[in-house]
C-alpha cells in the first residue's frame, strides 16, 4: 500500500483517495507487517438528499424488502419496516448523507488501500434518482489494482446500466455484477501487459434514491447500525438508544467450503494453510492475474434493502479494521462519538487512529463512516 496522495472525484462532489505502490510489495501475500510511523489522512463530505419520485421493478426473490448478514456474528435476515409495496414507497423519507473516510498504513511501510466517497455519483449519468457511492479497495502485492479499481468500477456499473431515473432492483444488480466483470477483465488486460501481478479486495455502496446496494469481494466488510425499533425507547444506560451491528458483506476466502469448492471445481488447490495455491488468502479480488485460473473470482455477493428512520449508518471497513473491531463494538464506538455531537470526518479519523494505535492494528487501515440524518 502506499504514500499518500488525494485527488477531487471527478463529480466534483466527493473525495477518491490516490496513491502509488511501492516497488517492494510481496506479491504473494496479502497480509504482513512492517514498522513505520502512521499516517493517517482523512477527508470530508457532505450533501443533503431531497426526497424524489421512486418506484421500483420486482425485487430478485429472497431479497424483498430485507438485509441478508449477520447481527453481532450471527447470521440474520431481517424484514425491513420500509420495504417497497408494488412500485412504490408509500412514505418518502427526507435525510442527509454525512460521509467520511479516513486510512493508516499501521505498521507498513506502504499504504495499498484505495477509498472512494461520492455523495453525488452521477457522473455523465445524470437521472432523477440520487446516486451516491461509496468504496473501499484492500491492495495485497502491490497498490496498482487497488487504484485502478478504485478509478474505474463505479464509472462500469453506471456504463453497464444502473438505473439513473426509475430503480429496478434486477437491473441495478446486474449492472453492479456487469461493472465488476468489465472492471477486472480490462484490469487483467492491463496487469498482462504492465507485469503487475498485484490484486485488490473491495467493499462498495451504491445509494440510489432510497435504497441501498451492497457489494463485496475477499475480506472488506460492511456493517449496518439498525435501530431495534422506530421510536428509539431501547437505550443504553447513558440515554443512548441501542443499534443493532449487522454485517451486510460475506467473506471469501479459500479456506471456507464454499468457496474451497469451487477453487477445487477450477483446478486450484488448497493448502493446509488455508491459502489457494499456499499463497493467496482471499479467494475473490480484483487482479490476482496469476490466481485467476485457479479459481479466483472477481464476481460480488450483492445484498440490497431500503433506507428507513431505523438505519443510522455504515461502516465500511478493510479486514484491517474487522481484526481489531467486531461489528457491534465499531457500531458502539462510531454511535458514541456522534451522539456526542462529533462530526463523521471526527468520527472516522478517530475509529482508525483507535484501531492503529490503541488496538494495534499492524495492517493497513482504511475505514468509511456513511451516516443518515433523518429529518
Amino acid at each position: 500500500m502506499s504514500e499518500s496522495s488525494q485527488s477531487q472525484s471527478a463529480s466534483g462532489n466527493g473525495s477518491v483517495n490516490v496513491e502509488r505502490q511501492d516497488p517492494k510489495s510481496n506479491p504473494n501475500h496479502k497480509r504482513e507487517a512492517y514498522s513505520e510511523t502512521n499516517d493517517l489522512t482523512a477527508k470530508k463530505s457532505r450533501t443533503e438528499a431531497s426526497p424524489v419520485p421512486y418506484s421500483s421493478g420486482s425485487e430478485e426473490e429472497g431479497n424483498s424488502g430485507a438485509v441478508s448478514g449477520q447481527e453481532n456474528g450471527k447470521e440474520v435476515k431481517e424484514g425491513n419496516s420500509g420495504a417497497l409495496s408494488g412500485q412504490s414507497i408509500a412514505k418518502k423519507l427526507t435525510f442527509e448523507i454525512e460521509a467520511d473516510g479516513a486510512e493508516d498504513k499501521g505498521s507498513r511501510h506502504t499504504m495499498e488501500d484505495a477509498w472512494v466517497v461520492l455523495l453525488d455519483a452521477s457522473l455523465d449519468h445524470p437521472g432523477k434518482l440520487r446516486c451516491a457511492h461509496f468504496a473501499i479497495y484492500d491492495g495485497h502485492g502491490g497498490r496498482l489494482a487497488a487504484e485502478y479499481a478504485q478509478k474505474h468500477l463505479h464509472e462500469n456499473v453506471l456504463s453497464a446500466g444502473l438505473p439513473r431515473e426509475l430503480l429496478d432492483i434486477k437491473v441495478a444488480k446486474r449492472a453492479i455484477l456487469e461493472g465488476f466483470r468489465k472492471t477486472d477483465e480490462s484490469l487483467l488486460e492491463e496487469s498482462a501487459a504492465r507485469g503487475w501481478l498485484d490484486g485488490a479486495t473491495s467493499v462498495c455502496v451504491w445509494v440510489l434514491g432510497q435504497k441501498v446496494f451492497v457489494a463485496n469481494i475477499g475480506d472488506a466488510k460492511a456493517v449496518l447500525a439498525r435501530s431495534a425499533i422506530t421510536d428509539g425507547s431501547q437505550n443504553h444506560s447513558d440515554g443512548v438508544h441501542a443499534l443493532k451491528a449487522i454485517v451486510l458483506t460475506r467473506e471469501h476466502k479459500a479456506i471456507y467450503p464454499q468457496e474451497r469448492a469451487r477453487i477445487q471445481k477450477a483446478g486450484g488447490v488448497v493448502s493446509s494453510n488455508g491459502r489457494l495455491q499456499g499463497r493467496l488468502e482471499v479467494s475473490r479480488a480484483f487482479g490476482d492475474r496469476q490466481f485467476k485460473k485457479v479459481g479466483v473470482s472477481a464476481t460480488p455477493d450483492i445484498h440490497s434493502f431500503d433506507l428507513t428512520d431505523r438505519e443510522h449508518f455504515i461502516i465500511l471497513g478493510c479486514d484491517g479494521l474487522w481484526g481489531v473491531f467486531g461489528p457491534s463494538d465499531a457500531v458502539d464506538f462510531v454511535q458514541k462519538l456522534l451522539s456526542e455531537g462529533l462530526p463523521v470526518t471526527t468520527v472516522t479519523r478517530h475509529l482508525v487512529r483507535e484501531a492503529v494505535r490503541e488496538r494495534r492494528c499492524k495492517d493497513n487501515c482504511t475505514a468509511i463512516v456513511i451516516v443518515f440524518k433523518h429529518k
